[in-house]
């Protein structure tokens, strides 16, 4: 298997390192390597969180090369736009729709999808939020479902066996039925 590259961009509070941890655990399930690396900025108060994820047979930095990922995954989509250096022809953005004011401003939605025009690769617009909004009644389980989309849609190289194992032995009991939920759901999309 060639390494596989992946960032998860998103917000303080958004699970981008549940999401980490669920990848990570999913990867040596199945005999993986694994490595990353996180970067906060201030995240327990909504502010940046970045992981460099890397999976293969022999994963020597935990940081990827810009223009060298796989696969990104925005939570939120300024934030997968921050991201973009690492973009090149084959990467593929799966970005949640959904903008989360920064500082109590409103991005224009028509600013980010011009900015989204300009990057390499392609790009899926996923409202993930408002799925999870209407389907679980809870949009927290985004994250999962962007996971699940990627998973099922074969962007990413770990099964869906290894990630419900790796979500029963990562997340407390009391939410394990509704991440479970939440990774199927995307199965249909």
């Amino acid at each position: 298997m060639n390494n596989f590259n992946l960032i998860i961009s998103g917000v303080g509070g958004q699970g981008t390192i549940t999401l980490l941890k669920v990848i990570g655990r999913a990867a040596l399930l199945q005999g993986l390597d694994f490595k990353s690396s996180e970067l906060h900025g201030l995240s327990q108060r909504g502010g940046s969180v970045k992981t460099h994820i890397r999976i293969g047979e022999n994963i020597s930095s935990p940081l990827i090369i810009p223009g060298e990922t796989d696969l990104i995954i925005g939570l939120e989509p300024q934030e997968a736009l921050r991201t973009k250096s690492f973009a090149g022809k084959k990467t593929v953005f799966l970005i949640n729709e959904k903008v989360i004011p920064v500082q109590g401003k409103e991005v224009d939605k028509s600013e980010i999808e011009k900015w989204i025009k300009k990057i390499p690769g392609e790009v899926k617009l996923i409202n993930a939020f408002s799925i999870t909004q209407e389907k679980l009644k809870n949009s927290l389980y985004s994250g999962i479902f962007l996971l699940g989309y990627a998973v099922h849609n074969k962007l990413i190289p770990l099964s869906i066996d290894s990630v419900k194992k790796a979500l029963e032995e990562t997340i407390k009991p009391d939410y394990i039925e509704e991440n479970l939920k939440a990774l199927d759901l995307a199965k249909g999309f």
